[in-house]
C-alpha cells in the first residue's frame, strides 16, 4: 500500500503543478469578469431605468385644454442619425429640472439638463400595438434621445408635412426597442402638446416599413402630396442599420 502511495506521488511533477496554479489563476480570472460584466449590466440597467423615469414624469405633469409643401429632404452633411443611434454609452444618467425665466413661453414645460441643455415635450406618442407611450422632445441630441424619443426632422406634429420621430432601440421594454415589430396597418396616435391645437390627437396608420444604411435619409423627405405623415427611426438589433416605419393619418 505505501508502495502505491509513492508511485503515485512520482506522477506528480513540477510541470503539472504549475499547470494546476495556472488553470487556479485563470478560474479565478474569470469569476472576477464575469462579477465585472454582471456589475455593468445592473449599472447600465439602473441607468436606463433611471432615464425613464424622467420621461414618465414628464408624461404624468401633462395637462390639456380645451381649444388644425415643404419639399425638403434633410441632408447627409447634417444628419445627426449615425452619431446619435450608434452612441457607446446610452446609459448614462441625465437629470432634469422644470425651468423658471421670464423670457420662456409661459404655456411651454420646459426643462433642463444638468448639462444646460433647455428642452420641452411638443407632443406625446403612442403606439398601442406595442404598449409604447412617450412624450416625444422638441430637439434631438445624444443627451435628450436618453431621455425621450425625439423631433428629428419635419414638420410639426399633427400638420402636413412628414414628422420625422428618432429613438433607441434598447433591445428592452424601453423607448422604440419594439418598434421593428410594427406591421403594416398598425395604429400610432400623436397628441399635440402646445400650441392652439394642445390636447387634439390624431390617428395614423402604418403603410411601410424597411431597412436603410445610416446614411440613407430619403426618408425625411416632406413630399407628401399634402398628407399629414409621420415617420419613426430607430436602429435595428444589431445597430448597424436603420429601421424606418412609415405611417400616415387615418381621414
Amino acid at each position: 500500500m505505501n508502495q502505491i502511495l509513492v508511485s503515485e506521488k512520482l506522477y506528480i511533477t513540477p510541470e503539472l503543478k504549475r499547470k494546476k496554479r495556472m488553470y487556479k489563476i485563470d478560474f479565478f480570472i474569470s469569476i472576477f469578469l464575469v462579477c465585472i460584466l454582471f456589475s455593468y449590466y445592473i449599472y447600465a440597467e439602473y441607468d436606463k431605468n433611471k432615464n425613464e423615469a424622467i420621461s414618465q414624469e414628464i408624461l404624468s405633469n401633462l395637462s390639456f385644454e380645451d381649444n388644425v409643401v415643404d419639399d425638403t429632404t434633410i441632408k447627409f452633411a447634417n444628419n445627426a442619425i449615425v452619431v446619435i443611434l450608434n452612441t457607446e454609452d446610452p446609459f448614462e444618467v441625465v437629470y432634469t429640472e422644470p425651468v423658471e425665466d421670464e423670457n420662456l413661453d409661459d404655456n411651454i414645460d420646459w426643462r433642463e439638463t444638468a448639462s444646460g441643455t433647455r428642452y420641452y415635450a411638443l407632443a406625446t406618442i403612442n403606439i398601442p400595438s406595442i404598449d409604447c407611450t412617450y412624450p416625444i422632445l422638441n430637439d434631438t441630441t445624444d443627451e435628450l434621445l436618453k431621455i425621450s424619443p425625439c423631433k428629428f426632422h419635419g414638420s410639426d406634429p399633427n400638420e402636413v408635412g412628414n414628422f420625422c420621430i428618432v429613438g433607441h432601440n434598447y433591445r428592452s421594454d424601453k423607448f422604440f426597442s419594439h418598434v421593428p415589430k410594427l406591421s403594416i396597418g398598425d395604429d400610432i396616435e400623436i397628441t399635440d402638446l402646445v400650441g392652439e391645437n394642445k390636447g387634439r390627437t390624431l390617428t395614423y396608420k402604418v403603410y411601410d416599413k424597411y431597412v436603410v444604411e445610416p446614411e440613407d435619409t430619403r426618408c425625411t423627405t416632406q413630399r407628401t402630396n399634402g398628407l399629414k405623415e409621420i415617420t419613426l427611426i430607430t436602429c435595428t438589433d444589431d445597430s448597424k442599420q436603420r429601421v424606418i416605419v412609415k405611417a400616415r393619418e387615418v381621414e
